[in-house]
């Protein structure tokens, strides 16, 4: 099969730079349902700007590539270690071609391999079939959509929605639940995997596996079919919203899979995936390794922009104020910053993630950082032959995890402002009071969007810690986002998570006979 290799690096990259045509439809279907003039309106717009901006730059959509998680068919008598062999040496050209983004860490070192391979890293399932073809599926699922995977063990007392048994309407109580905890952590509107019954490690494996089925495709089992469609109809009831920031789409996508399992065990478990749906599959010729047949409808056929153009508007349809900001940045400027407030920043700020954090409570910072930016971000980039460092893909991570941090760290250097996405929580709300700085949500996944806001590499710290969790420094021009807290101890994320945490309790009462 001398073109394995070769199809394997094809997919990949589309999988990476272009969503496939039902993903497409049902973020165009959400631009629809939404109510137009909204923050979440507003998100939608930039998505879908993005959407098209990955496929024509062919770069990543996301700048979180994921773990690379391959399930493929083979007739029987292939050779699978030379088929995972190639696949290494696939994923590796990738990583080099900036198409993933180098993913793969020690779990004890810390230690990024840089190229996506280590042990576990990707993860490669094979089954044989009786076809004569091959079968090729990859999905790419980002780090900030699989922390709010959940899994729960029945029965059960779950926040807001009381009892759940081992029924049919327990499992749609943990369903409703898992949509809830997720939030705008996991980079809502999103898409959810269900596996019921299988022990810890299948039931997993079976949520994750039902995120290869098509968006449009029908339950055939009659009990799931209808709670599928319970659970699409319903969650959007929560008023969670694109990002987090409230609205009419929760979520694009249901579909539940189930096995048996022990008398003892009843697990339900959840995988949820963000609005950047990067799955594609394709069937080989099993004599040559061409590709013959992609799996999923092409993307590009699906118009998402529909040539509207969103203005920043609250949740009344009222126009936003919008602020341009140059580092460094006063804390006079900050004060008067609320809620709701679209703010442009421009000059010089610096990524920050995990390893940088834990890093400075310790340490001083390489640069000063008094009146500065911090953007939770583990951007793709790719040096040039002078030697240069390029952006190519730079949304935000998840912000949470920083809790623990944030605060002390925006005390201990003087920072003003902190960008990511999701929100944090109360001790950094406390600290952004105290201190005199606020926190901006960008829109999660919009990778090539803020991108193009980064105009040059001023240079970089702690490459050592990888380049994902690396310190940044970039010229921005024009970088906007959304005051979701501010500096007087306003929240839009622990408003939104109380009025749906209210809302989740209209589902307390059996629907299923």
């Amino acid at each position: 099969m001398r073109h394995f290799q070769e199809s394997v690096y094809r997919l990949i990259v589309e999988t990476s730079t272009n969503l496939p045509g039902d993903v497409r439809q049902a973020i165009r279907k959400a631009r629809e349902m939404e109510d137009q003039g909204t923050r979440a309106a507003l998100s939608l717009s930039t998505i879908a700007n993005n959407i098209e901006m990955a496929e024509c730059n062919v770069s990543p959509i996301c700048q979180d590539t994921g773990m690379p998680t391959f399930v493929i068919h083979v007739p029987v008598g292939a050779n699978q270690m030379i088929m995972k062999q190639q696949i290494y040496a696939a994923v590796k050209q990738a990583t080099q071609d900036s198409k993933l983004r180098p993913n793969s860490v020690d779990s004890l070192t810390g230690a990024n391999s840089g190229d996506n391979l280590g042990p576990g890293t990707p993860v490669i399932h094979f089954e044989q079939w009786e076809r004569d073809e091959i079968e090729v599926k990859l999905i790419l699922k980002g780090g900030g959509c699989e922390n709010k995977n959940i899994q729960y063990s029945l029965p059960a007392e779950l926040e807001g929605v009381g009892k759940a048994g081992r029924d049919l309407d327990g499992i749609r109580k943990c369903i409703m639940h898992a949509v809830y905890q997720a939030q705008g952590q996991g980079c809502s509107a999103g898409f959810i995997g269900v596996g019921i019954g299988g022990d810890r490690t299948t039931g997993y494996e079976l949520a994750k596996q039902q995120l290869f089925r098509r968006v449009d495709d029908v339950n055939p089992v009659e009990e799931l079919r209808q709670l599928e469609e319970y659970v699409l109809e319903n969650a959007n009831k929560l008023g969670i919203g694109t990002m987090g920031f409230g609205g009419q789409v929760t979520l694009l996508g249901c579909k539940v899979g189930v096995m048996n399992r022990l008398p003892a065990s009843f697990f339900v478990s959840v995988a949820y995936n963000c609005w950047a749906y990067r799955r594609q599959g394709v069937i080989l010729d099993a004599s040559t390794g061409e590709i013959k047949e992609w799996q999923y409808s092409a993307g590009e056929k699906v118009d998402v922009t529909m040539g509207q153009a969103e203005t920043a508007a609250d949740s009344q349809g009222e126009e936003r104020r919008e602020v341009v900001l140059q580092t460094p940045i006063t804390e006079e400027q900050i004060r008067e910053l609320r809620v709701g407030d679209v703010v442009v920043i421009n000059g010089l700020m610096h990524t920050g993630r995990d390893a940088l954090h834990k890093y400075l409570m310790d340490h001083d910072s390489p640069v000063d950082l008094n009146g500065s930016v911090i953007y939770h971000c583990g951007p793709v980039m790719q040096k040039d032959e002078q030697g240069e460092w390029h952006v190519k893909a730079a949304g935000p991570t998840t912000s949470i995890r920083e809790e623990p941090y944030q605060g002390d760290i925006l005390k201990k250097f003087g920072i003003r402002a902190v960008i990511g996405k999701g929100g944090m929580g109360a001790k950094t709300l406390q600290a952004l009071q105290e201190h005199g700085a606020v926190y901006l949500n960008a829109i999660g996944g919009a990778a090539q969007y803020y991108a193009q806001c980064l105009k040059k590499v001023e240079g970089v710290d702690f490459l050592e810690f990888g380049v994902p969790e690396a310190m940044w420094h970039l010229q921005t021009e024009g970088f906007a986002a959304i005051v979701t807290m501010d500096s007087h101890g306003n929240s839009l994320h622990a408003d939104v998570e109380k009025d749906s945490l209210e809302k989740l309790s209209q589902f307390k009462e059996p629907v299923f006979k």
